[in-house]
Parts: structure tokens; C-alpha cells; sequence
């Protein structure tokens, strides 16, 4: 089994499963936006194409059985055995079928955050345009943020949008379970964007308060799962709901919906918010890595563990720089324990100082004046000590 101290050695125990990738010979802290993949998701792109070449049009039998256990990964993954799950290529396919299913036009009202990711800031502010009433609670102060929220709900809200991770901050949003007493007690729908925490922050819905919430995620960043693996989690009451953007798969197993004969039909499950044809591709490719993870010993509860001692040691080593705070400065009030899986440093030229690191060989990733490191289990101390002090050495010119 692998260990902690497996993994912080110079000869790190899995970036010998990431040759692909070159992961012991780049230093690679993109990881907030693109963790490198295992090499076995080659197997999983190849499988894909040798069932199409021998199945062609049957070849979905086996496309299905994949997606149903990529679901069943994702149901592990959030501690929800029995949830249902509507798979899609991206947050955003998924978020336009949640909304067509509420009723705006009687609750014309969405609450949510001024720091949401841009699937939701987009078409929010799109929503706007059209009418619908959108009230964003302003981030700081965090401690506070859900309460905030909560506040903000009325007769006229159809939804509350949330993340459990900031994703320019990192800060973890405490307080969600109240957040969702509220919305229950109001009948008001509540999604949570757990995107930024899966992977580095265990996140068991029913130990969170979070039974009745829609949950939000994907499998592109943390969980090395590649583009195309997307997740709605859906409450029991969604079975209710008839999405007004629905694809034709939406109808297999359709049988729930005779009752109201001329209305279209819905499937159970989580097929009710389903699309219709997609690249299978990218489940196979999924799949295989979480049985990777499996294989590894790579549960929520360890990654948990590695995350926070690599970003607490790349805070360690940030302070140790002693760099100008007008220049590049980062948050030293919230608690380690508070912090998803990157650190986030708040900077006058935040790209401008990603940039430079790229040209001395460290790749990190940057949001408006954020620059945000982004370390990931493959990668040995050392790796990341030497990326934070060449941000040192970027800085000091």
C-alpha cells in the first residue's frame, strides 16, 4: 500500500505509473486545472476503439456498462450508494438541463456566489439578460458565506448555486448543511459544485448534511479521469422534475412517464437528465483510471492526506522567500485544514508571473490576480521546493 512517505521521497512511488506524462522529469503544478493521467488510461482510449472496431453499432452494450460503472465510481467517491447520477461531457451540459427543469417563470429568482466558476457565472449573467432575477452574495467573509446565502432565499427563488471549494482561493465553504436545511425547509433547489473538491477533500454527502442537494462534479482535474467525465448527482425528489433540454436518451426505459400519456416521456434515475449520443471513449478512459486508483490505494482519506502536506509545504517554503507582499502575497489567516487542493497566491501580475515560471520550466495555472500552484500525488518534495523557489527566483529578476 502506498504511503505518504512513498510519495514525498525524490524516487516518488507513482510517477513511475506516469511515464506518458514525464511527471519525475517536468514539474507539473498545474494540477488545480490538469493533473497528468496515469498511463493506464491508454488502455482504457484503447479498449474504446477496439470494441467499435469489433462491435461497431453493438458496441454500446458495452459503452452503457461502462458508464454505469464510472457512475458507480463517482457513488464510492461521495459515500451514496444508492444515488442516482446523470452523466455528461461537461458541467455545462449538465447545469442547462437542471435549469430547464426548474420552474422560472413562477420563482424567477437564483441565488448564488460572486465566485463561482465560469460554467456558472456565464450562463447566469446570460440568464440575467433574459430576466431572471440572479443575486450573487459577495464571497468574503467566508466563515459566514452559507448563513449570507441562506438569507438571500425567498418564496421567489428556484435555486441556490454554491461551490464547496473556491476555485480562485481555495477556501473551503463551511456551513453548506445549513445552507441546506434552508433551502428544504422552502422547497428551494440546491446545487453544490463539488468539482474543486473531489480528489483532495473527502466529500461524503450524507456526513455533509447534503443528502437532499444536487452535487455537481467531474473527473477532469483531481480525479485524472481526462475531459468527458462529468456528474449530476440528483435528490430523490428529482424523479419529479421533467428537464425541458432533454436528449433521446432521456426515453430509454421511459415506462415512469405512461401515466401522463401525450406529455413527453422520462426515464428513471439519472437518466431522466440524460443527453443523447456521445464519445464513449472518454468513460472507458475514466473508468480505467479509477480502478487505478482503487489498485494504488488512492481513497479520498489519503489524497486528503497528501494535499495538505504538499500545499503546506509549499506555503512553507513561500514564506521562507520573505518576497515584496505588493509583489506576490498569499492568505495566512485561513487554517491549512480550510484549503482545498492548491495554493493561491494573490499577485499584482498574476499572469505575467506564470508566464515567467513557464519559461523556467514550472507550469502553473492563473485566475484574474491568482496565482494558483496546483501540486498532485506523483510529485516529490523536492519537485515541489524547487518550483516555489523559482517563483524566488522569477520575482527577485
Amino acid at each position: 500500500m502506498t504511503t505518504l512517505d512513498d510519495l514525498r521521497a525524490d524516487d516518488n512511488a507513482l510517477a513511475a505509473h506516469y511515464t506518458r506524462f514525464a511527471v519525475a522529469e517536468r514539474l507539473l503544478l498545474s494540477g488545480h486545472s490538469h493533473q497528468a493521467w496515469p498511463d493506464v488510461a491508454e488502455e482504457g482510449l484503447l479498449e474504446s476503439f477496439a470494441d467499435a472496431a469489433r462491435d461497431v453499432d453493438v458496441k454500446w452494450e458495452r459503452a452503457f456498462a461502462k458508464a454505469d460503472e464510472l457512475r458507480a465510481g463517482f457513488r464510492l467517491l461521495l459515500g451514496d450508494p444508492h444515488g442516482e447520477y446523470a452523466l455528461g461531457a461537461s458541467t455545462h451540459d449538465l447545469v442547462l438541463r437542471f435549469l430547464s427543469a426548474m420552474e422560472l417563470p413562477r420563482r424567477p429568482r437564483l441565488v448564488t456566489t460572486d465566485g463561482e466558476f465560469h460554467t456558472l457565472r456565464r450562463q447566469l449573467a446570460r440568464l440575467e439578460e433574459e430576466g431572471v432575477e440572479i443575486v450573487r452574495v459577495p464571497l468574503e467573509p467566508v466563515t459566514t458565506l452559507a448563513e449570507r446565502v441562506a438569507g438571500e432565499v425567498d418564496g421567489t427563488t428556484a435555486a441556490v448555486l454554491v461551490s464547496a471549494v473556491l476555485f480562485e482561493t481555495s477556501r473551503l465553504v463551511p456551513g453548506l448543511a445549513h445552507l441546506a436545511d434552508v433551502c428544504r425547509g422552502r422547497s428551494i433547489e440546491l446545487v453544490v459544485d463539488a468539482y474543486h473538491a473531489l480528489g483532495v477533500v473527502p466529500f461524503a454527502l450524507h456526513d455533509l448534511g447534503l443528502t437532499n442537494a444536487w452535487v455537481l462534479g467531474g473527473g477532469y482535474k483531481y480525479l485524472q479521469l481526462g475531459e468527458g467525465n462529468c456528474f449530476l448527482r440528483l435528490p430523490a425528489h428529482a424523479q419529479e422534475l421533467r428537464p425541458v433540454i432533454t436528449g433521446w436518451y432521456a426515453e430509454f426505459g421511459a415506462l415512469a412517464d405512461a401515466r401522463h400519456p401525450g406529455k413527453v416521456p422520462y426515464a428513471t434515475g439519472g437518466d431522466r437528465f440524460a443527453g443523447s449520443t456521445y464519445d464513449p471513449a472518454s468513460h472507458y478512459r475514466g473508468v480505467r483510471v479509477q480502478r487505478f486508483f482503487a489498485e494504488q490505494g488512492l481513497t479520498p482519506e489519503f489524497l486528503r492526506e497528501v494535499s495538505q502536506h504538499q500545499v503546506g509545504l509549499l506555503a512553507s517554503v513561500f514564506d521562507k522567500l520573505a518576497l515584496p507582499e505588493d509583489v506576490v502575497t498569499r492568505d495566512r489567516e485561513t487554517p491549512l485544514g480550510m484549503l482545498g487542493g492548491f495554493l493561491s497566491l494573490r499577485c499584482a501580475d498574476a499572469t505575467g508571473l506564470q508566464a515567467a515560471l513557464a519559461a523556467h520550466g514550472v507550469r502553473t495555472d492563473s485566475r484574474g490576480p491568482y496565482l494558483r500552484f496546483g501540486p498532485a500525488p506523483y510529485l516529490s518534495d523536492t519537485q515541489l521546493e524547487t518550483a516555489m523557489n523559482t517563483l524566488g527566483t522569477v520575482v527577485r529578476g
